[in-house]
Parts: C-alpha cells; sequence; structure tokens
C-alpha cells in the first residue's frame, strides 16, 4: 500500500513540474539568466550592440540583457546599469555586477584575463554552414605554444559539452607545435581521457587540419595558438562584409580556465548585431549548464591520465646537441622521407639521426617539414625517432 501511495505521490509531483514548466512557457514568467553587456566603445556605435540584445531576447525569451554603460536614448525599458561615458568605469560596473550576482554572466569589449585564461570563440565555416568552436581566440593557457595547445584542447572540449555537443571531434590546425600536441593528446587518450579526434578531409586524413578543413568544418573544434585563432575569428565573421563588420558567427567566446569561475564572453569594436546576439546566447548557455563546472570536470579527467606528467615531459626535452658539435655522417641518397615531425623538432630529429650513424636531412613539405634519408634506413629511423619521442 505504501508503495502505491509513494508511486502516486511521484506522480502528482511530475505531473505539477510538467504543469509549471508548461505555464511558465506559455506565460513567460520563467526565472531568466540574467547577462550584462557592455554597450560603450563599438566602432559601430551602441545603438548596433542594443540592437543585438534585442535580437537575443527576441530569439531567447530565457536571457534577460543587461545593459551597462551610459544609458541611451529610446532604450529606457531595460534594466540599465548606468555609468558615465568611461570604459574603467563600465568595466568596473560590470566586475562589480558579476561578484553581486546581479548578473550571471557578461559580454564584453575587452577584458584584461590573467594568464591561464582563455575564451573559446565560435565560427560559422562556409563551405556547409557547420559550425566550429576555436579553441582559443583570445588570452593565453600558458606562456609555452605547445603546452597552450593541449590545454586549449581539453578547455574546448569542456565549453562544447556545456554547449550540448557530448562527443565533440577534435582537430589541430597545422601550425608550429601541432604535431607535438596531437602526441600529447593522443598519449592522454591513451591513458583514459577519451578524445575524439576529427579525420581531416584531405587524402591522408589524421587530426592535423588544414585550411580546406577549415572551410568546410570537418571537426568541432579547431585547436591553435590565440593569435592565430584571433585572427581566424576576424577572418570567419567578416569575411563577406569587408572586414569593418563581423557579421557571422558567435564572437570570441566565453572564458575558461582553471580555477575560473567567470563566464565572461568577449566580441570585438566592430562585432554586429547577430554576432552580438548570438555571443549574448552562448554566453547564457554556457552559464546555464555551469561551464565553470563543466572545465574542472574535464580538468580532473585529464590530470588522472597524466597531464601534468606529458606536459612536463614536453616542458623538459633535453635539447640535443648544438648541430656544430654532432658531425654528420658520410652523405648517402636520401630517397625517402617521413612526415609527423614538428617544426619546432625538426632539427633536433635530424641530429638526434646523425648520432645514431644515420645520415638525414630535414627539408620541408606542402604540408610541413619532412625528415630526408636512405630508403634502406626506414625500418631504423622510424624505431630511432619513436624513441626518442618524436613521432
Amino acid at each position: 500500500m505504501d508503495n502505491i501511495n509513494s508511486k502516486a505521490e511521484t506522480k502528482k509531483i511530475i505531473g505539477e513540474v510538467l504543469t509549471e514548466i508548461v505555464e511558465s512557457v506559455k506565460y513567460g514568467n520563467f526565472k531568466k539568466t540574467k547577462i550584462g553587456l557592455m554597450v560603450y566603445g563599438s566602432e559601430l556605435g551602441e545603438e548596433e550592440l542594443l540592437k543585438g540584445a534585442f535580437r537575443a531576447m527576441q530569439n531567447d525569451p530565457s536571457i534577460e540583457v543587461v545593459p551597462i554603460g551610459p544609458k541611451l536614448e529610446g532604450y529606457e525599458n531595460y534594466e540599465w546599469i548606468e555609468t558615465q561615458a568611461c570604459e574603467s568605469e563600465v568595466s568596473e560596473a560590470m566586475e562589480k555586477a558579476l561578484r553581486n550576482g546581479e548578473i550571471e554572466g557578461a559580454v564584453a569589449l575587452h577584458y584584461p584575463f590573467p594568464l591561464g585564461i582563455i575564451t573559446i570563440g565560435r565560427i560559422i565555416t562556409p563551405a556547409k554552414g557547420n559550425s566550429c568552436f576555436i579553441a582559443s581566440s583570445t588570452g593565453s593557457s600558458s606562456a609555452n605554444r605547445v603546452e597552450a595547445m593541449i590545454r586549449n584542447a581539453i578547455l574546448a572540449i569542456a565549453t562544447a559539452k556545456a554547449n550540448g555537443i557530448a562527443n565533440p571531434t577534435i582537430g589541430i590546425l597545422n601550425l608550429d607545435g601541432a604535431r607535438t600536441a596531437l602526441r600529447a593528446l593522443q598519449k592522454l587518450n591513451e591513458n583514459g581521457y577519451k578524445i575524439n579526434f576529427a579525420s581531416s578531409a584531405r587524402k591522408d586524413g589524421g587530426a592535423i587540419l588544414r585550411g580546406n578543413d577549415l572551410l568546410i568544418g570537418v571537426a568541432d573544434i579547431c585547436v591553435t595558438d590565440t593569435l592565430t585563432g584571433n585572427v581566424l575569428m576576424k577572418l570567419f565573421s567578416a569575411w563577406n562584409t569587408g572586414g569593418n563588420f563581423e557579421s557571422v558567427g558567435w564572437g570570441y567566446g566565453p572564458s575558461v580556465g582553471d580555477g575560473w569561475d567567470k563566464v565572461v564572453s568577449i566580441i570585438s569594436r566592430v562585432s554586429g548585431a547577430p554576432v552580438v546576439a548570438n555571443a549574448l546566447s552562448y554566453n547564457a548557455k554556457s552559464v546555464r549548464n555551469e561551464l565553470s563546472t563543466k572545465v574542472r570536470e574535464e580538468l580532473v579527467l585529464a590530470q588522472k591520465a597524466g597531464l601534468d606528467e606529458i606536459i612536463n615531459s614536453i616542458s623538459s626535452r633535453e635539447t640535443v646537441e648544438n648541430p656544430c658539435e654532432v658531425k654528420a655522417p658520410e652523405k648517402e641518397t636520401t630517397d625517402e622521407e617521413l612526415q609527423g615531425i614538428d617544426v619546432l623538432e625538426i632539427e633536433n630529429a635530424v641530429i638526434t639521426l646523425w648520432k645514431a650513424g644515420v645520415y638525414a636531412e630535414s627539408s620541408m613539405g606542402c604540408t610541413g617539414p619532412v625528415v630526408k634519408f636512405s630508403s634502406s634506413k626506414k625500418e631504423m629511423v622510424r624505431k630511432i625517432l619513436k624513441e626518442n619521442g618524436y613521432i
């Protein structure tokens, strides 16, 4: 009897909750997510930002945009945090509102992120209209380029999960340090931190992304360094407007990092209303889905898989002797080549082979650096380079 009553009570509670949800949607009385918007400093004018705010709330009634800056005539119906026409005062007001819970997240034209904190931008790729997270687009997760790309990947996975992509595909842009970062991520994957690597649309496949792959959008996440990521954001958001108006995408994204609990998204001074609206929605969704918690969870999983040890092994890799101090073996025909070695390590790889008595040369192919050597020593070369962590 008690069991029947318990089931009846459970059904009653579920019914009440569902009724509450339906009525909330019908009458618009559900709890709204308050997102601050810095509305001073745009090169397109403050009204362009407020048009974006209106569009965001029109598209998603669960968002309430709180403009921060000098109040604009005709927009008095917003719940303003009013300031003087001074960028530092606007920034201070935004910080205070975040601290006291007046707003839950914010979209800003600029923000002084400390080292270790980045933002994850999001673009629309033109070939097929796919979306792609750019990790990262502002800030820096590490002063070391390769370490930064490794950390960017993990932080982007958390961001994608907080925005509804349960198992995002991930690729690394073909840059200096990309192959070293890829090997580190593959090691994490082997150790139990599962990563869903994307595959290039090019014939040779693999998780290293070329320009074609970006245009197509083969990966949910594109890992890069921040300076390159920032340029990519500008190219993909303003390529069809002449460059002085960002019309496509979600902006430079929400802030993420180890121990960071603020969700502050970045737009630029030429972000138009469509991008501003998307940036507000992106920020609100990240807030609602507890982005900071997702970041902590991903970092814990990565740490269990040896993240720190892998990064330390890269950072503390012994520098190979000066080339002048290592004598090259007798020159021989180099009719075989090996790809997949990072451009930052290619000369060290050649010297390592010299030390082992194998003549080799470095060269730059169409898709990156290669080591050239005699085909008769193919297996030996692979063995030496693998043992020394180059492939």
